[in-house]
């Protein structure tokens, strides 16, 4: 069995984490850490684990996470990187599900992020985890930063178009939404209920966080630079991601269709649906599923790609497993396999 460690498990991302590591068939959970719920049973402060997850929540502590095999990350950006060296050191795999990785110039992230980088020399080491562009990378990786939600969405969405290079990487667009769980489990105005209900707006236009994530991978996938304008969203609702994007095509002859299902026919965790579909989010509540439709309104030079996946699962916890698998040599999909969840 792998030992997994789990630092910084009372937030959102941590509680899918141990959702889905505590019936993994090749996965013992040792230890989860949290300063704050220190003694606390993760049961008590997470009741849907009751019965399958008997840990109490204990304080990071180098010696304990050195016995693990694994240790994933669930922490804000800048707690990970001061602890990720000792951990490779003593042969420990680690996954970091914050930022702290996946950019690979150091001033990018220092601009980004607003701080000095603690270990800037594992910046070149760090693979970025998205399985369906760096899955042989991952194999060899023992250090994986795991992409963010929205990158996830966006990148699965216009890769087909770049690697084919039937698009005009300079006229890339993405306008995308998300449930309220990807802001985080804390107490912010903007988030209660009353603020966030019945409401629908962008924000962070002039500049978010993942707008250089998602553009070092676009532009790794053309193999040039690409323009991107990047547009989030909070919708009102818990959880899932829509992204609808859009390009200028210019090869007017490109089977879209075919070139989305072709690309994807043997990967696990994307879906592309028939001709003229309309994907929701609530069809991937829950799984760790990526679901695409291609169009082409009136047959004209733009292609529009719709793309949804669970912020939580296929763009946090559930690819963090799915890289998991592949550091150990596992099925891809071990304890992935469940469906979404309807109504």
């Amino acid at each position: 069995m792998i030992k997994a460690g789990i630092v910084g498990g009372t937030g959102y991302t941590g509680v899918e984490l141990l959702r889905l590591l505590a019936v993994h068939p090749a996965v013992e959970l040792a230890v989860i850490t949290s300063r704050g719920e220190k003694g606390i049973k993760v049961a008590d402060l997470f009741p849907n684990l009751r019965g399958r997850v008997n840990l109490a929540f204990v304080e990071p502590d180098d010696a304990v996470l050195k016995e693990c095999d694994v240790v994933f990350f669930a922490t804000p950006n800048g707690t990970a990187m001061k602890m990720v060296p000792t951990l490779l050191k003593a042969g420990v795999k680690v996954i970091d599900l914050a930022a702290d990785f996946r950019l690979r110039q150091l001033v990018d992230w220092e601009q980004w992020y607003g701080m000095p980088h603690a270990c800037p020399e594992l910046l070149a080491e760090a693979v970025y985890g998205l399985p369906e562009v760096n899955r042989d990378a991952i194999r060899k990786a023992r250090l994986v930063a795991n992409p963010g939600c929205y990158p996830t969405a966006v990148q699965l969405g216009f890769l087909p178009l770049l690697e084919a290079g039937v698009i005009d990487p300079e006229s890339l667009i993405a306008d995308a939404k998300s449930g309220v769980s990807g802001a985080g489990r804390k107490a912010e105005v903007g988030l209660l209920l009353c603020e966030a209900s019945d409401s629908f707006k962008a924000y962070n236009v002039p500049a978010h966080r993942h707008w250089p994530e998602i553009r070092q991978g676009l532009a790794t996938v053309a193999g040039r630079p690409v323009d991107l304008v990047f547009v989030p969203h909070l919708t009102p609702m818990i959880r899932g991601i829509h992204a609808t994007l859009y390009a200028t095509l210019t090869d007017p002859n490109v089977d879209l269709q075919g070139l989305f299902e072709n690309r994807y026919a043997a990967e696990p965790f994307v879906d592309v649906l028939p001709p003229q579909s309309h994907p929701e989010t609530r069809g991937v509540r829950g799984a760790n599923q990526c679901r695409l439709a291609v169009h082409r309104p009136r047959n004209g030079k733009t292609v529009v790609v719709l793309s949804v996946i669970d912020n939580l699962v296929k763009g946090a916890a559930g690819q963090a497993v799915q890289n998991m698998n592949l550091m150990f040599g596992l099925s891809e999909s071990a304890g992935l396999e469940g469906i979404a969840l309807l109504p």
